[in-house]
């Protein structure tokens, strides 16, 4: 990796680190160059320094590169990016094609020409509209532009006086949004319809079918393989589609139904970031898959992971993840028939070439080929789209003479942003993991309010000069990344909560009869009994009297990145630890206390009303359906973020005084906001997206 992260002695010391990074924010940012007309654009606050030369030069993002490397704004959402998802350049010229999905609203979904030349604000019109869920792009084997919706791929000449006339469909009846399982189950809405695709150097295409939902869930007990995947037309798989003589497929005709497909590799819960090195076919040589892994609540299970397909075999969904766990509600299908022991079967499954930070989302994935950059030549790129500690950066993989990364023994480290423990080794319900090492082109993307928002890449291309360009869908931008002589910015600190908004929930506490009482409960039977001493004193010392004990125990949490959320204990790190949820390790380590200390289990339940009442108000959860996530906005209408639906948040206002329509809750957790709203201004989101716990 680029860096070498020492791991602090315990949670104090990180967080005295912190507090010191947060002391020189102010400072940091003006060194930075932060834009004496306060431009912002997409979130981000616009530099007078440039990345790039001539009329390539554009405002440098105050982004956390490798030294070398310098990131500038093309377009923005000023150009009339909506939710690009992908980007390539058309042959020949110094124009880009941009699929813009619009939203998760059906049919939004557009190309684009974006022309870098042309000024700000003005770099983006429209070449097709009314495309469905538009994702793929792709240079074809003829020179043509080739895009996909969520049924179908097509080849278009996006320069022509009229583009929609140019339209030729080479596939159209591919599973969509809504679609029908093998089993004749009918979906209507699948949780993966977008088509990523891939062509080989001889014209052969393969094409993500994603699986429709997260795990293949079925009312328990699952005693039969999942449906989904199974048959000659599986869901989770890699379609293979051949063509004829010449490499270049037909336009399709009226009545003509689709060339004929191959199931190349099935087991793939959701293929979005497929990378082919320049020689395959050729024996040997590596097809790469970037696996957006099942979901989980834990912040670190499972891995994402890069798969190394190969015709014919499995890879595990929805059986198995990481390397080898089995799924527990397949527990009985892996017991016999024909997926008897799948996990471990080496002749039917084929595990992960190297596991990829967990959560990550990796959505974009290629070999870099240009001549630009000399210290990338070859090797792998992954951009990862998460939205968690994890994700929200650009990795680069030094890989063999075949094309595959090159994997070390475990224990091998993953740098972790925002978090009170910088770094992990990657680690599976068995124990530490191989895994590939990587460098980070794009190491730190986490919000600074003011100065940048987190960043969200997803398509990846290579520019005829050798730049890399990357599409950004949660900040509507695009981003060209080019080579720089300037010494690298100091990273910018992880904005934790602030003293002041410790202040502000410690009082609520404090000031609460019952609050107050769990407090002092989970402080004298729960930390000062069996956590003190641990990893370090919580705050506590010596002399203080039980009121000060209380407060420094709670400043001491609050403080911790990730460990509270208020009002939906089951997010936090706190609970996550004491119970030994997922991958976490249960504190106190080495005793199950809920089995031998009577009460035990009570206590923990106590620590979670501590967490969920502390805030006062009611209860909500972001509505689910339709998209993933739901925006908020301030009360003079400014945008705030985007929190994803299922999460719980404390109403404040459920019928908002000054906003008819909307309803005010608590501060969102820091991951969810994007933008320069206020406390003071408050949060606010249509009623109509809340529902009762």
């Amino acid at each position: 990796m680029r860096r070498s992260w020492r791991i602090p002695a315990n949670v104090a010391t990180v967080l005295l680190g912190a507090i010191v990074l947060l002391g020189a924010i102010v400072l940091l940012g003006a060194s930075l160059g932060r834009a004496d007309d306060g431009a912002i654009r997409s979130g981000y606050a616009l530099s007078s320094a440039g990345c790039g030369e001539g009329s390539l030069a554009f405002p440098r993002l105050q982004i956390d590169m490798k030294a070398g490397f310098c990131a500038g704004l093309v377009a923005s959402r000023d150009d009339g990016l909506k939710f690009p998802r992908n980007i390539v350049q058309i042959p020949g010229k110094p124009l880009f094609v941009v699929a813009d999905m619009g939203g998760w609203g059906h049919d939004d979904g557009r190309l684009l020409i974006l022309d870098p030349a042309a000024p700000a604000g003005q770099r983006v019109r429209e070449a097709l509209t009314r495309l469905s869920y538009p994702f793929g792009l792709a240079v074809g084997p003829d020179g043509k532009i080739y895009a996909s919706t969520d049924t179908s791929i097509f080849r278009v000449d996006p320069l022509a006086p009229n583009p929609r006339a140019t339209v030729e469909t080479i596939i159209r009846d591919l599973p969509g949004r809504k679609l029908t399982s093998p089993d004749g189950t009918r979906v209507t809405e699948s949780a993966h319809p977008l088509k990523a695709f891939a062509f080989d150097r001889t014209g052969r295409l393969f094409v993500n079918i994603g699986s429709h939902n997260d795990n293949c869930f079925s009312p328990a007990p699952i005693t039969r393989p999942c449906a989904a995947g199974e048959g000659d037309s599986p869901l989770a798989a890699i379609w293979l589609f051949t063509p004829p003589t010449g490499g270049v497929f037909p336009a399709l005709k009226s009545g003509v139904p689709d060339p004929p497909h191959q199931v190349f590799a099935r087991g793939l819960r959701n293929s979005m970031a497929l990378a082919l090195h320049p020689r395959f076919p050729d024996p040997g040589m590596a097809f790469l898959q970037g696996e957006n892994a099942r979901d989980l609540q834990d912040v670190f299970a499972p891995n994402e992971e890069i798969n190394a397909i190969e015709q014919g075999r499995h890879y595990g969904w929805p059986y198995c993840y990481d390397l080898a766990t089995q799924s527990p509600e397949f527990k009985r299908v892996l017991q016999s028939g024909p997926l008897k022991n799948l996990c471990n079967d080496s002749a039917l499954y084929k595990q992960p070439w190297s596991l990829l930070p967990p959560h990550g989302a990796p959505l974009g994935m290629l070999y870099y080929t240009g001549d630009r950059f000399q210290d990338l030549k070859g090797k792998l790129l992954v951009g990862l789209h998460g939205y968690r500690p994890t994700g929200s950066r650009l990795l680069a993989y030094d890989v063999d003479e075949n094309g595959l990364p090159k994997v070390s023994p475990a224990p091998v480290r993953y740098h972790v942003s925002c978090a009170a423990e910088p770094t992990r080794a990657f680690q599976t319900a068995s124990g530490p993991a191989p895994a590939a090492a990587f460098d980070e082109i794009i190491s730190g993307w986490h919000r600074v309010n003011g100065i940048r928002p987190q960043g969200a890449p997803v398509g990846l291309t290579i520019a005829s000069d050798g730049a890399l360009w990357l599409v950004e869908d949660k900040n509507q931008t695009v981003i060209r990344i080019d080579r720089s002589s300037a010494a690298a910015p100091a990273p910018l600190p992880c904005e934790t909560r602030s003293d002041q908004l410790i202040d502000r929930l410690a009082a609520l506490v404090i000031d609460n009869a019952a609050s107050r009482a769990r407090l002092t409960t989970v402080r004298k039977d729960l930390v000062e009994k069996h956590c003190s001493g641990c990893h370090s004193d919580f705050g506590l010392e010596a002399g203080q009297s039980e009121a000060e004990k209380d407060k420094a125990l709670l400043r001491f949490l609050l403080a911790q990145d990730g460990w509270i959320y208020p009002g939906d204990p089951d997010a936090g790190r706190l609970r996550q630890r004491l119970r030994g949820l997922g991958s976490e390790r249960q504190m106190p380590p080495g005793a199950n206390l809920v089995k031998t200390e009577p009460g035990y289990a009570k206590l923990l339940d106590v620590a979670d009303d501590l967490v969920a009442r502390m805030v006062p108000g009611i209860r909500m959860r972001v509505k689910p359906g339709g998209p993933p996530h739901r925006k908020f906005v301030a009360a003079d209408g400014r945008e705030c973020g985007d929190i994803p639906f299922g999460k719980v948040v404390v109403v404040t206002e459920r019928f908002a005084v000054n906003k008819p329509g909307f309803s005010r809750f608590f501060r969102p957790a820091d991951t969810h906001l994007n933008g320069a709203c206020t406390d003071d201004n408050g949060y606010y989101i249509q009623q109509q997206f809340l529902v009762p716990l």
